[in-house]
């Protein structure tokens, strides 16, 4: 009994230093000292969720805690936030109910927390629509209160922080959600610091080796790069002072996760990859009027110390991106004579304390420099967040048919960098980068973008699919007679842009199916034929229409035209026999969808890590092909539309969208340490300058060296530069890495990768 008490009470004092942090972090704040209501909402939480426990064992009112207090640490907000926050799992869990959080602490902030309940428990649910009518409602809540997206990402970051007590699956599943949505969402939102920790985070759940090498890379090369940047700023920090201004040098690391990417889209090792050192500098402006022109005085002064990289000036200073982030980047040739290293390039962002600010924490930090309490209810006043929850209204008004359609046009914006164009009068225009002449038409009005014929890019003529660069100037060239097209999806690339061309593409297939239908009408009409289920079905086969809403359609389009074929096709005898029932026996055989979750449970037991062994790779599961996954892989299950396992890589791109769409459908997957005999297709490339017996060195190292069945092989030379891919057969990922090993050691080849 005794153990018992002692555990409660430590129980006890973690959670009162908990809150007592969250109290010192609220007070150190710029914002009103509402401490009073702070405490009432923690306790009434603590009292609502007595007695429950996380799968990690802790009491539960430590995760309300954590949520708050990464709202009022890392994003900044303020008493009506940190309240939301510790209530926001009350009305879901337990008997309250808003109205009792409405009496109790005022409307605003039972809005919060009545948003915060309708999307609970994910944004993404047991099936594809229930994702899309969520994060409908993540976006609808968001447009009329901010606060409720900058708490639900503060919830999820603790969510990933805590993930190691889940399964594998469903930490998949979450990691998916989290790269897919949440972490874009947090970009889109300027909230640089969670964007980063959520990426690391799902990284590190989802390949837990490479993140732990990635790690362990980054340590060692520690003391250089300490070297490097002691070395390479004691000249500006002497250039700093003697300007008499008062500033902070940090380094810039870049996350496990950001080198990976550009590992696996470059396919270099990590010793190739130069730009992991980037230098800051934060300074404090003597007048927040001189801020912009003292950012331009330090880069001058830089720019005297070292050369810069002309194509590597980034001025989001006076053109900020759509998130809030400014600051202006330059990128300067440091040469160390001291170590006698070779020249490299590093970048250096200089920023203001309050763009700094803004960078870490997002669009609550503007408040914070303008009167020091901040209100988010003037969030919408806040011109580029303003343009953004405009857009997203506008698609949020347009139904979308296909519910992952809809997910994926929000997400094309989220994580877009932005350029800036100007209207042939001179106003500018932001949109994301690889903007084309079409998405440009778009942002002027709907009416010039669906009439759009071309454009005048810099007084030149371009077609409509132009991409925009920065600093472009755009005019739009229209016609009356010009009509959206279908392809034309293949050419915008905005949300905006895709919503409103999809928009009219259905209305005109509406008009088209209504003027089909019509058309039919007569024709059964006009050859006095009676027109049944029947006999559409017949025109449906004749014509390879699969539903009649298609043949409609078909007919109102121009695209199927009815005649002879189709009269004598019906006024053929009806066959009641054989056809009529073969047709039907086809029918009965589709198997049941797979969001019939019955079906899905009683097949599969989600709490299994499935075997992948010789004999389930040959009888039970599919490995898939768009990324051929081998042994030694980090793998994921699918269940697919036919109710069969599909096994991808984790690192896959279509396994991220799956993670993310239908995480219901997630199974952990890991391979047999058995699999000895069975071999498995990869394809190497290379890139060399090209050299005489170069082929001959590379099929020496893989048949004679180390034995391996080469299946295919194409190479090609173009102005001096090999490039060499080969297909071959091993086991597993162990002998690719030998293979690779071996390869790179020949000086000839400039990048051996596994593609």
């Amino acid at each position: 009994m005794d153990e018992l008490n002692k555990h409660d009470e430590l129980e006890e004092k973690m959670v009162d230093e908990a809150f007592n942090h969250l109290i010192d972090t609220y007070l150190a704040s710029p914002h009103r000292k509402k401490v009073e209501i702070i405490t009432k909402a923690f306790n009434f939480a603590k009292h609502a969720h007595k007695g429950v426990r996380r799968l990690s064992g802790e009491p539960y009112i430590m995760h309300p805690l954590a949520v708050a207090q990464i709202v009022c640490e890392d994003i900044g907000l303020g008493s009506t936030s940190i309240c939301s926050a510790l209530l926001h799992d009350v009305v879901e869990d337990t008997d309250y109910t808003v109205e009792d959080i409405s009496n109790i602490f005022g409307p605003k902030i039972a809005q919060i927390v009545d948003g915060l309940t309708k999307i609970s428990g994910g944004i993404f649910g047991d099936n594809a629509s229930a994702q899309a009518e969520n994060f409908k409602k993540l976006l609808l809540t968001m447009s009329e209160d901010i606060r409720v997206i900058l708490i639900k990402i503060a919830d999820r970051l603790h969510n990933m922080r805590t993930l190691g007590s889940q399964r594998k699956n469903k930490q998949y599943k979450i990691a998916g959600e989290t790269l897919y949505i949440y972490a874009p969402l947090a970009h889109r939102l300027g909230l640089n610091k969670i964007k980063s920790e959520l990426e690391n985070l799902s990284f590190r759940f989802e390949h837990p080796t490479e993140f732990e090498n990635i790690e362990m890379k980054l340590a060692k090369t520690k003391a250089e790069r300490n070297k490097v940047f002691d070395s390479f700023t004691a000249p500006i920090r002497a250039r700093l002072d003697a300007m008499g201004i008062k500033y902070e040098l940090k380094q810039r690391i870049k996350t496990p996760y950001s080198i990976w990417m550009k590992m696996q889209n470059k396919h270099v090792p990590f010793e190739q990859i130069y730009d992991i050192l980037a230098v800051r500098i934060i300074f404090d402006p003597s007048d927040l009027a001189l801020e912009k022109s003292e950012c331009f005085n330090i880069y001058v002064a830089l720019t005297n110390i070292y050369d810069s990289h002309p194509d590597r000036i980034r001025d989001w200073v006076t053109h900020p991106k759509a998130n809030g982030y400014q600051a202006l980047h330059v990128t300067l040739m440091f040469r160390d004579e001291e170590h006698n290293a070779k020249g490299e390039w590093i970048e250096v962002q200089i920023r203001s304390r309050r763009m700094d600010d803004i960078a870490e924490k997002g669009f609550a930090a503007h408040w914070k420099y303008k009167d020091g309490d901040i209100d988010l209810s003037e969030v919408e006043n806040e011109k580029e967040l303003d343009k953004w929850l405009t857009t997203i209204k506008e698609i949020l008004d347009d139904p979308q048919p296909n519910d992952m359609d809809f997910l994926n046009t929000i997400k094309l914006n989220l994580y877009a960098s932005e350029i800036f164009v100007f209207t042939p009068k001179g106003d500018i225009r932001t949109l994301p980068a690889g903007s084309t002449a079409l998405d440009f038409a778009f942002t002027i009005h709907t009416f010039v973008g669906s009439h759009c014929i071309g454009a005048k890019v810099n007084h030149k003529l371009v077609p409509m699919s132009h991409r925009l660069q920065s600093g472009d100037q755009v005019e739009v060239l229209t016609s009356k007679s010009q009509h959206v097209d279908r392809s034309w999806l293949n050419i915008a690339t905005t949300a905006k842009a895709t919503t409103k061309i999809m928009a009219m593409l259905r209305r005109e297939e509406r008009d088209a199916r209504k003027r089909g239908e019509e058309m039919l009408d007569e024709f059964f009409k006009k050859n006095d034929l009676p027109k049944n289920s029947s006999s559409i079905d017949k025109i449906c086969r004749l014509h390879q229409c699969q539903k009649p809403e298609i043949l409609f359609t078909a007919i109102g389009a121009g695209n199927v035209k009815l005649g002879d074929d189709d009269l004598s096709l019906l006024r053929e005898k009806t066959n009641t026999g054989g056809w009529k029932r073969l047709f039907s026996f086809g029918r009965k055989k589709n198997l049941p969808p797979v969001e019939d979750k019955a079906l899905v449970n009683k097949a599969f037991d989600r709490k299994k890590v499935l075997d992948l062994n010789e004999n389930t790779i040959q009888n039970k599961y599919a490995l898939s092909e768009c990324c051929k996954p081998i042994p030694g892989d980090a793998v994921m299950g699918y269940i697919d539309d036919n109710n069969h396992i599909v096994i991808h890589k984790l690192q896959c791109p279509v396994a991220a969208r799956l993670k993310a769409n239908h995480g219901n459908r997630v199974l952990a997957a890991e391979w047999s340490k058995k699999m000895s005999t069975m071999l498995f297709p990869v394809t190497i490339f290379m890139r060399a300058i090209d050299h005489i017996g170069l082929l001959n060195q590379i099929t020496q190292v893989i048949s004679q060296q180390m034995n391996v069945n080469m299946h295919k092989l194409m190479v090609e030379v173009n102005e001096g530069i090999f490039e060499c891919k080969i297909q071959l057969f091993v086991h597993n990922t162990n002998e690719v890495d030998e293979l690779i090993k071996h390869l790179q050691a020949l000086k000839l080849l400039d990048s051996v990768s596994r593609v």
